[in-house]
């Protein structure tokens, strides 16, 4: 059994955004040359998540609209009072910030539509994304 980690860099532009990964994650698992097994997809922050699904451009807008309104910018959140960013904290809790996805044949196995995004809440930054690829 092989385990293979790769790391991934993105930079963000803005305060809340929505980058499409799947083709480097791709990459990564390629470079790993596991073939069958399981990748495990982790971001090292704390305001960023890691989704799967469309990259439809109204569901992408929607998405961000149902982020601001579930955990508002600036709506009395205790850790506001260290640091502005409680609504990303807490979009990114709910979220989540990994994703397991199968390998097969060398590729990751996603369905017709699904991507791989990861969800900028407190931009912009530089981001990390661990890639691990497990199996054979």
């Amino acid at each position: 059994m092989k385990v293979k980690n790769v790391e991934l860099s993105f930079s963000t532009s803005k305060d809340f955004e929505i980058l499409d990964i799947t083709d480097e994650v791709s990459s990564a698992v390629k470079y790993t040359e596991v073939k069958e097994g399981l990748c495990l997809v982790f971001s090292l922050h704390t305001t960023t998540a890691l989704v799967i699904n469309e990259r439809e451009p109204g569901l992408l807008d929607d998405f961000r609209q149902a982020s601001s309104k579930l955990f508002p910018k600036g709506a009395g959140w205790r850790h506001d009072l260290i640091d502005t960013n409680a609504h990303a904290h807490l979009a990114s809790t709910f979220m989540g910030n990994f994703q397991v996805i199968p390998i097969t044949n060398g590729s990751l196995l996603l369905g017709t539509w699904q991507r791989l995004l990861l969800v900028e809440l407190d931009g912009p930054r530089r981001r990390r994304v661990i890639v691990t690829a497990i199996g054979e």
